[in-house]
């Protein structure tokens, strides 16, 4: 078991031993773009894994720059030259299958999942339905667009709760709501802003996210947060959270969640890469709660520390996702 606190033992400046000697000459002559940047809430995340990203892939030779995807310059994207782009947008429109499908008209090649899978996934409460329907365990709730909608589903809330977006990253706009009063002031301030809302039973328990890499289920990661949720500042802000690796579950439990993170990447139709999360109630019942399709790739970023356990580097784990995507 490894304890890693956030921040450390993820340096990008690395290079693997042996690393130039893997790459497919094919891959060599492509020519890169990592799109970042986008115009959601989390725009200043995929700002740190693009560019996170494209240090690696320059450092390991290839042919790679950096695109800043905006509302504005998305439209000079065919004017970029570029045979692959990497997408490291989190959110809209990297996360919601809007600049996979822009990709494909372009007849550019990509990074990750489809337009459909990364749709899926983004949505929260499609993807639910889908867990639902594989037999995988995740909180019951309700869904609701409007704020007269909770006066007549009162009956089936059970505090706490966790009010989210439908279809936002990174915890942007979750909140615990211990009564209803306050589910009511939090939808009040932010449902026009989000649109819908899924209200979930609030589950007191480890918080564990899994990698996908290929077909492969990286180590589980236990995540240790200094305040009651893993919300957007546990995420980004050094010293906020801990991570331990292996989680602390035992032998039934873990192989469980490995085998539901695998089922829930495939049945979301994400492809090469995602990180599935997870909440296990008294150590014991996992349940899932989301799939994303393209995780952080930051200093700070679950993923690449998943990597790092079973020895692949960031480096590796770069080169890694292009290849399997491009296959």
């Amino acid at each position: 078991m490894t304890h890693v606190p956030v921040g450390v033992g993820r340096s990008t400046n690395t290079v693997a031993e042996g690393m130039f000697d893997n790459i497919d000459p094919s891959i060599k002559k492509m020519r890169i773009g990592v799109l970042m940047g986008g115009w959601s809430s989390e725009r200043e995340i995929s700002l740190r894994s693009g560019n996170g990203v494209l240090n690696a892939l320059k450092e390991m030779g290839l042919k790679a720059k950096g695109i800043d995807i905006t509302e504005e310059s998305i439209r000079k994207l065919p004017e970029e030259d570029i045979d692959v782009a990497y997408i490291m947008i989190h959110g809209t429109p990297g996360e919601d299958g809007k600049i996979q499908s822009f990709l494909e008209l372009l007849n550019i090649r990509y990074t990750g999942s489809d337009a459909k899978g990364s749709m899926i996934s983004m949505d929260k409460l499609l993807s639910k339905f889908l867990f639902k329907n594989a037999g995988l365990n995740t909180p019951e709730g309700i869904y609701v667009e409007d704020i007269k909608e909770i006066e007549k589903k009162t009956d089936l809330l059970r505090f706490p709760v966790m009010a989210k977006p439908r279809a936002e990253g990174s915890s942007v706009g979750s909140r615990v709501c211990d009564t209803l009063d306050e589910l009511m002031e939090h939808l009040n301030e932010n449902l026009k802003k989000f649109g819908g809302y899924l209200i979930e039973r609030f589950i007191e328990g480890m918080i564990v996210t899994v990698g996908i890499l290929g077909d492969e289920v990286l180590p589980l990661l236990e995540l240790v947060p200094k305040k009651r949720f893993y919300d957007y500042e546990a995420k980004y802000t050094k010293g906020m959270t801990e991570f331990i690796i292996p989680a602390r579950l035992e032998k039934n439990v873990y192989s469980t969640i490995e085998d539901m993170a695998l089922t829930a990447h495939r049945v979301t139709g994400c492809r090469a890469f995602s990180r599935v999360d997870f909440v296990v109630e008294r150590n014991k019942t996992p349940y899932v709660l989301e799939v994303n399709s393209i995780p952080g790739m930051t200093e700070l970023s679950d993923l690449p520390a998943q990597a790092k356990h079973v020895g692949i580097s960031y480096h590796e784990l770069v080169y890694r996702i292009l290849e399997y995507s491009l296959k």
